[in-house]
């Protein structure tokens, strides 16, 4: 294994790792959990169309998609250490250069090298969250955090573009990443001597950790769909920026509760309940975004949406360490993510029609419906599997 110079061995469960674990998942988020406002910056500032503005957003993902297929495919032989370190320079270098020019093409190509480097902050966190003890609560606090910057983002996002431009914006980016420098220290640098099995965990077969890792991607697709167009959605149904800026930064304190959820409960209820009621309530209530709404509408939609969507992925990532007894699952699982958040915003680019959203919010609705489709196949089967394993116990 390629191997950082410093190994001194961490307990990822101790307050130290997870709050860097954490905060370094952040900085990989960062552009991510506020793109529809920058999406709306480069339309509005870059002057980008916005089906272009939209094949930029994919390409920064698809950035992060890549990175996170090769770390599941081959990252525990390197160095955890020094992947964060690479991936840190890559995010803030991708930023850096995204100034040098707004042609397009060069421009896309900047911005999928800073999803390079959000890719492997992004993979490793979340891998490192799901080697502790309570992998449900702190899926939740890690999202939690996430969304607790996406809000003070979102708020600011138009008072930022107005004062320091999309130039500052993306200065900011770059600054961001190179914070999370002194965090690395307190994260471990391999998972083999961390590696704690969730106590549900049960080997499925190969068939149906392929269905659960499908319906992660699915999942994901549907949000990339929805997610990168949703403030230009709001513009669209009449509704002011900064409305639709508020609306999306009181989006991300009903996320946080979301997803405070499955951290005070963990795995009590288990997971179908849960996810059903997340996956299902948080594509029906996109129905209110057809036509015209008011921002009042529009905030309350958006809210809710961002509670069953942050409710729900914790227990997804969960569920995906309990299919398994070697946390490979879980590796994989976030790779599709990814992967559908890298296809979602090319996708819905396509079926724009003179602005018109509706066939966008379709699109996301259906694929949504499908994903819970194929989760419940492997949550019902592990299911059976552990009533039956809790009887041969007996």
């Amino acid at each position: 294994m390629l191997a950082d110079t410093n190994t001194a061995s961490v307990d990822v469960n101790s307050p130290k790792s997870l709050f860097a674990a954490i905060y370094l998942s952040v900085i990989g988020a960062a552009v991510f959990i506020v793109q529809p406002g920058f999406v709306q910056g480069l339309v509005e500032i870059y002057g980008f169309s916005e089906q272009q503005a939209g094949y930029i957003a994919s390409a920064e993902i698809w950035g992060l998609a890549l990175t996170t297929v090769l770390l599941a495919l081959g990252g525990h032989k390197v160095s955890w250490r020094l992947i964060l370190k690479v991936s840190i320079m890559l995010f803030a270098l991708g930023n850096i250069a995204s100034l040098m020019s707004q042609d397009f093409t060069l421009f896309s190509s900047m911005r999928f090298l800073a999803g390079m480097g959000s890719g492997g902050l992004v993979s490793l966190t979340f891998t490192m969250i799901g080697l502790t003890q309570r992998a449900d609560h702190n899926f939740g606090y890690l999202i939690m955090g996430v969304l607790t910057y996406g809000a003070l983002g979102l708020w600011i996002m138009p008072w930022a573009l107005d004062t320091v431009g999309m130039n500052g914006v993306i200065i900011f980016f770059a600054l961001f990443a190179l914070s999370g420098w002194p965090f690395i220290a307190h994260t471990p640098d391999s998972g083999q001597e961390h590696l704690q099995v969730e106590a549900d965990a049960i080997d499925l077969s190969g068939v149906l950790r392929w269905c659960a890792i499908v319906a992660m991607f699915t999942y994901f697709f549907a949000q990339g769909v929805i997610w990168a167009y949703l403030f230009l959605i709001g513009l669209n149904g009449g509704v002011s920026e900064q409305g639709v800026a508020n609306g999306l930064m009181l989006s991300q304190f009903l996320g946080i509760a979301g997803a405070f959820v499955p951290a005070l409960l963990g795995n009590r209820y288990g997971r179908i309940i849960p996810l059903t009621i997340g996956i299902i309530g948080g594509s029906a209530v996109l129905y209110a975004l057809y036509g015209e709404f008011t921002a009042m509408l529009y905030a309350v939609t958006v809210c809710v949406y961002n509670f069953f969507w942050n409710m729900t992925h914790p227990f997804l990532l969960a569920a995906m360490a309990s299919f398994d007894q070697h946390g490979r699952v879980v590796v994989y699982a976030v790779a599709a993510q990814m992967l559908g958040l890298a296809v979602g915003p090319a996708f819905a680019a396509n079926l724009l029609d003179g602005g018109d959203y509706a066939r966008v919010i379709t699109a996301g609705i259906v694929i949504f419906l499908a994903s819970w489709v194929l989760i419940m196949v492997p949550l019902f089967n592990h299911r059976s599997k552990a009533r039956s394993k809790a009887i041969d116990i007996e």
